[in-house]
């Protein structure tokens, strides 16, 4: 039975009420039935984090506590959703409220309506144990939703059938007497159980030629990108979205500006997935927590996320968690912190702030499921530094805990550099572990290649103060040849334009390609001047530009093959 309290005090999203609860017991608030979360007990009072505003409520008004913490429905219907920050449909929303929602208001996650077929993939007799699938349902076109064993559920079938169905409808039963349905809830702030972790040995493809060569993402890795505001981190997170070879993507836009969702949300139905040519939203979830929400949801939006992520993990596919972005999370959890009086830690946010970071990223990773299969979540955070400050302790906290650090950089931006990333700050820890799997499936030479790149990028960095001083005409001419060749990395690898229909995406071997062209020009320069050409003649050979044409062509072996023959038909009349 619900129990009940009355409201003490108020301040902003935190309210105070003499009632009996356990930590993080979901709680209704006033007469409006606001949704709020315990976070705190002192005594007979609990303090609860409301989830929407508290506008206009009143200390006395009463306080009802379900006596369940914050769980999300897990089942089909998930995937082409989108919700809030506590997973409530926001299309459902709309036709019970209008295009604003009301507080209060509420709706079922999953379809209670809607049926789907199940084809049951066990029989009676059959022990079963949590994460063994039972069945499944066709969810989309593309993607076969499986039936799970609750995590903490075990026994024998005693019955099951195939049939249409509701997900509140009963498919099986054990001999306990459990009954198993299409879906079933899980609390967000609890991790999913695995049966084991395994290193990241397999890159996230992301169709990003700096990411896939310079700074990859393993499956099942952590990956951050800080940057100051237009920078690009939100044009970046979308291409990953798009493009990244993950079964299912989902994509959590916490505090965020309304129009940029609002591109999120009109662009992803109308993309075509380049994997199956189908929609994209076929295999993706959208979770919407823009900036004017209430800012007690949007600390509960990354969790629900993750949990989503982590549902479909449990199936056996591989999942890409976009968080844009953690540090609209961590002011959220600033203000509540506050409001609750607690000890300010550095620059007013909490003290256990690092500690929230790592228990969300940790919640990443490349796994053997409870059913033996391997699948894994990769989660992507976007952090968004005040003036682009990498050293506030949120960037700092995610710095900690990551793998990949792709840093953007403002001044690339405004030079139109895309994507903006800092080839000289960001790194990547999972290069070495990704080794083998480039070698055997890409090129033997991908390492050597990637090393040469970096290096040339390096020693360009070290020239360029000298060129500001004295200017590029008063360097040895060997290093004159290795601005041009840094050039070239620079303009025609790691610049990439989104919106171009064909450069927005470049699988492996093409960025292979690029490299190898690249480097080839860079061998026979090195070789040209060996022999006493003048470096003002070989960066005048003029079928290297025509490399940065190949970004635009989808044939691009035979149109690579001819701007090597002719770069070595220059070269060769050099001499």
């Amino acid at each position: 039975m619900a129990k009940t309290g009355t409201i003490y005090r108020i301040a902003g999203p935190v309210v105070v009420a003499e009632l009996e609860a356990d930590m993080y017991d979901v709680c209704r608030v006033g007469d409006e039935r606001l949704l709020g979360e315990v976070i705190q007990i002192n005594g007979s009072r609990c303090i609860i984090q409301v989830y929407e505003d508290t506008t206009g409520i009143k200390p006395g008004e009463d306080v009802e506590n379900t006596g369940q913490p914050l769980v999300v429905e897990l089942g089909p219907g998930l995937l082409s959703s989108i919700y809030d920050g506590i997973q409530r449909p926001l299309s459902a929303l709309r036709d019970l409220t209008g295009d604003f929602v009301k507080r209060g208001a509420s709706a079922p996650a999953l379809d209670r309506k809607r049926r789907w077929d199940f084809k049951a993939s066990v029989k009676a007799g059959v022990v079963v144990k949590g994460g063994d699938a039972i069945g499944s349902v066709r969810e989309s076109e593309t993607i076969l939703h499986k039936i799970l064993v609750p995590p903490l559920v075990s026994g024998r079938i005693a019955s099951i059938s195939d049939g249409s169905f509701t997900v509140t409808d009963t498919v099986a039963r054990l001999d306990s007497g459990t009954e198993l349905k299409l879906m079933h809830n899980w609390p967000v702030r609890k991790p999913r159980p695995v049966k084991e972790k395994l290193l990241p040995k397999i890159p996230l493809i992301t169709g990003q030629r700096i990411f896939d060569s310079l700074f990859p993402l393993a499956k099942g890795g952590v990956a951050a990108i800080p940057g100051p505001f237009g920078s690009g981190k939100t044009v970046t997170q979308q291409a990953l979205a798009k493009w990244s070879d993950a079964d299912i993507v989902v994509y959590v836009g916490c505090g965020e500006r309304g129009n940029e969702m609002t591109e999120v949300l009109t662009e992803f139905p109308e993309i075509t997935d380049p994997r199956t040519g189908k929609p994209l939203m076929q295999r993706t979830i959208l979770i919407a927590n823009t900036s004017n929400m209430p800012v007690a949801a949007r600390e509960a939006s990354v969790y629900t996320g993750v949990t989503l992520a982590e549902y479909y993990r449990d199936m056996g596919y591989s999942v890409a968690l976009m968080a844009d972005s953690t540090s609209r999370w961590a002011e959220a959890m600033r203000e509540i912190s506050s409001r609750l009086e607690e000890m300010p830690g550095e620059e007013g946010y909490p003290a256990y702030l690092s500690t929230k970071l790592s228990e969300f990223y940790e919640r990443s990773g490349r796994v053997t499921t409870l059913a033996g299969n391997e699948a894994s979540v990769s989660v992507i955070g976007a952090v968004s530094p005040p003036g682009g400050d990498f050293s506030e302790p949120v960037t700092q906290g995610t710095l900690r805990v990551i793998k990949t650090f792709w840093a953007l950089d403002a001044k690339l931006a405004q030079r139109k550099h895309f994507p903006a990333i800092n080839w000289l700050m960001s790194y990547s820890l999972y290069l070495d572990s990704l080794s083998q799997w480039y070698e055997e499936n890409v090129a033997p030479d991908w390492m050597e290649c990637i090393k040469r790149a970096m290096a040339v990028l390096q020693e360009e960095e070290k020239l360029m103060e000298i060129v500001q001083l004295v200017g590029s005409d008063a360097l040895p001419e060997r290093e004159q040849v290795t601005l041009q060749v840094a050039r070239m990395f620079r303009e025609f690898l790691l610049q990439q334009n989104a919106f171009h229909p064909v450069d927005t995406y470049s699988e492996l071997k093409k960025t292979y390609r690029i490299m190898k062209t690249i480097l080839r020009f860079a061998d026979l320069a090195k070789a040209a001047l060996d022999s006493g050409v003048r470096a003002q003649r070989i960066t005048q050979v003029k079928s290297k530009d025509r490399v940065a044409d190949v970004k635009f062509e989808k044939d691009y072996e035979a149109f690579l093959a001819g701007v090597n023959s002719d770069i070595e038909k220059e070269f060769a009349a050099l001499k």
